[in-house]
């Protein structure tokens, strides 16, 4: 695995060691070593089934490690639990139940609600905040099922964001929406990561990839760590994708074709 230490110096908000996930007899990590940066914004790229979800699962503490140590803000992922949030690639709510946009985002702040389980005046503010900053608060009374595809992706981040966490993880948060929403979520994530929290996503994306800074790759291990520049050379990626990319004269472009998932497939089983 080709790697760099952190070049800002600051700790690292997660730290692995020799890290294997599986999934019963399937083993979906083998035996990998994983740092992301404090404070930084970390891209997870990889193939379908290279275990880019699996990684946000180990991380967010709702799957056990098979082997090896995995420490998040300095302690056990189920520790630190409280501590990260996670925005699912799949999250639904069933179009039937009557909940409105602001509900949903309130969900964000149920596992910080006091002994009474009320919302308090920290909590409205908090939902306030991140609707505001995700462009959705004049839809604050709609429900999800009048909301277009990239709107309802704006409500489950900004229920994320509501959390207040110092580690947030999204699963292609930008997969197909239209260019507001990808525009507005992207310029989200920056203002998070420069107000200290550290931001993990998930892409099949190089161009994403490129833009963060630091980069995971994934093909059912670590493959490389460190820098675009580092993570994301030919060598890392030819590794990655057993040379299934579309190359541009100016480099690899998008990755069309990797054997794992067929041709266009923007999703991660695992």
């Amino acid at each position: 695995m080709r790697a760099i230490r952190n070049p800002t110096g600051d700790a690292d908000a997660v730290v692995g060691r020799d890290v294997v996930v599986a999934y019963g007899r399937t083993v979906v990590i083998a035996a990998s070593d994983v740092t992301i940066p404090r404070a930084r914004l970390t891209s997870v790229i990889g193939p379908n089934g290279a275990g880019k979800s699996t990684l946000l699962h180990a991380i967010a503490g709702l799957v056990e490690l098979r082997s090896g140590s995995l420490a998040v803000l300095g302690a056990r992922p189920e520790a630190a639990r409280a501590r990260v949030a996670y925005v699912f690639q799949t999250a639904r709510v069933n179009d039937n139940l009557p909940v409105t946009v602001s509900e949903v985002v309130g969900m964000g702040r149920y596992a910080s609600l006091g002994p009474f389980g009320r919302f308090r005046t920290a909590d409205r503010a908090a939902v306030d905040r991140a609707m505001e900053s995700l462009g959705i608060l004049d839809l604050r009374r709609h429900h999800l099922r009048e909301l277009s595809g990239g709107q309802r992706q704006r409500v489950f981040v900004a229920q994320g964001l509501a959390q207040d966490a110092d580690v947030l993880l999204l699963d292609e948060p930008l997969t197909g929406l239209d260019l507001p929403s990808h525009e507005r979520i992207d310029a989200v994530l920056e203002a998070e990561v420069a107000r200290g929290v550290t931001v993990v996503v998930t892409t099949h994306d190089l161009d994403e990839a490129r833009r963060a800074d630091h980069v995971v790759v994934l093909a059912g291990r670590v493959v490389a760590s460190g820098t675009p520049e580092v993570a994301l050379d030919d060598a890392v990626l030819a590794e990655a994708y057993g040379g299934h990319l579309l190359h541009f004269d100016e480099g690899p472009g998008v990755v069309l074709d990797d054997a794992a998932h067929g041709r266009g497939t923007p999703h991660d089983a695992h």
